[in-house]
């Protein structure tokens, strides 16, 4: 978990029209010391009012209502993240979800614990993706590294690998050879030839294999938030 939250408890909004799931995840996340539920949500509109209403660093969202929350959250200016909780894997609204900012996606079939890390690594600005989803949206989109290839260095295409396949700056750095601060500095590369500004957006672009630098990629992704 980021230094910086050691002593900071990570504000939550839950946004699920299933009052059962809401209950038991809040129950789960009250157990730990460095959550805080703010807010218990069944609408769009109920979460956005909470964000008004107290600071909030993450919203956990069902797929199902996550497209119309985070379009409209943006244009609302909310900055924090947002990550999506998947029951069954759906490969165009999981692209639809990163394509709006989505900051990841979690298959709620996994265990407690592991929904417990990605909420913390989303809060410390990493992305969170579930390798079968990940592998999914290869399938769909296999064609990333044709496209790309030619456009990317061979440090610019390890590091935009390990992003795809859902390791952290750290382990990347690990497995290239290069400091997590080389890492970062690539990973600001890729985010200026591919337009986008979240390791998510980068995931989608990759997979679906537009080439860096299209005209319309800054419009498209300008407005979404760190």
């Amino acid at each position: 978990m980021d230094g910086q939250r050691t002593h900071e408890r990570i504000r939550l909004v839950l946004l699920d029209d299933h009052a059962l799931f809401r209950e038991s995840l809040a129950q789960l996340l009250a157990s730990e010391g460095d959550f805080e539920v703010v807010a218990q949500c069944s609408t769009t509109l109920e979460a956005l009012n909470s964000l008004k209403d107290a600071k909030v660093d993450i919203v956990l969202v069902d797929l199902g209502i996550a497209k119309d929350f985070i379009y409209l959250a943006r244009k609302a200016h909310y900055s924090g993240k947002s990550l999506v909780m998947a029951r069954q894997v759906d490969v165009k609204s999981s692209a639809v979800v990163l394509k709006y900012g989505a900051s990841g996606i979690f298959q709620d079939s996994q265990s407690p614990t592991r929904l417990l890390q990605a909420i913390r690594m989303v809060a410390s600005g990493e992305a969170w993706v579930d390798q079968k989803i990940i592998q999914l949206l290869a399938d769909v989109y296999p064609v990333y590294e044709d496209n790309w290839s030619g456009q990317l260095t061979d440090k610019e295409q390890n590091v935009l690998k390990g992003v795809v396949d859902g390791w952290s700056n750290k382990k990347i750095g690990m497995q290239i050879g290069a400091s997590e601060s080389s890492v970062k500095a690539i990973l600001q590369q890729l985010f200026n030839k591919a337009g986008v500004r979240r390791r998510t957006q980068l995931v989608r672009i990759a997979l679906e294999g537009p080439s860096i630098g299209r005209s319309n990629a800054n419009h498209e992704n300008g407005a979404a938030q760190r």
